[in-house]
């Protein structure tokens, strides 16, 4: 990758909510580690659910929708919106397990993809940076958990209140 990519890469690392842990100098080493970076046209999957992946992904252009996909009983249903920035796919890299929910671009859309074989190295070269990451990671998942429980409540008291309990 030519240099001015690796520079422009690194900014939109640095930019991104991950740039707060990882830092100016841990976006320039991810840069560096950068597979590609994928253009996803409209409607076009990113993954399925299941998949089994050995990356993980940075939005860096358009959204890209979080979708439950369409079954025979059930219609299709996007769980969450992600914006330029936003981390994909990061959680089953880590644990290796099939994504729960597939990824489809929400009008054309582009990633940065960041595969094992270029990061692992990363673990013994930087480990600083690694623990930076996951530490990001595990502050976006103590986010979503407290939003869920938040949430929760709000229904509970909307159901124990017949509804009058909404503000």
């Amino acid at each position: 990758m030519q240099e001015r990519e690796v520079e422009r890469i690194a900014n939109l690392i640095y930019q991104a909510p991950l740039g707060e842990y990882i830092g100016r100098d841990g976006a320039a080493i991810m840069a560096a580690h950068a597979g590609s970076e994928l253009r996803v046209k409209d409607q076009e999957f990113l993954f399925h659910q299941g998949d089994m992946t050995n990356s993980f992904y940075i939005v860096t252009e358009g959204r890209l929708g979080l979708v439950r996909e369409k079954t025979e009983t059930r219609r299709e249903i996007t769980v969450h919106v992600l914006e330029k920035g936003d981390l994909v796919g990061e959680l089953s890299f880590i644990d290796q397990t099939p994504h729960d929910l597939s990824v489809r671009a929400l009008g054309n859309a582009a990633v940065l993809c960041f595969k094992a074989g270029d990061i692992q190295p990363l673990i013994t070269q930087h480990p600083q940076l690694v623990y930076n990451f996951m530490r990001a990671v595990v502050k976006r998942v103590h986010a979503v958990v407290t939003t869920l429980a938040e949430h929760e409540m709000e229904l509970q008291q909307y159901i124990q209140t017949g509804g009058r309990g909404r503000m």
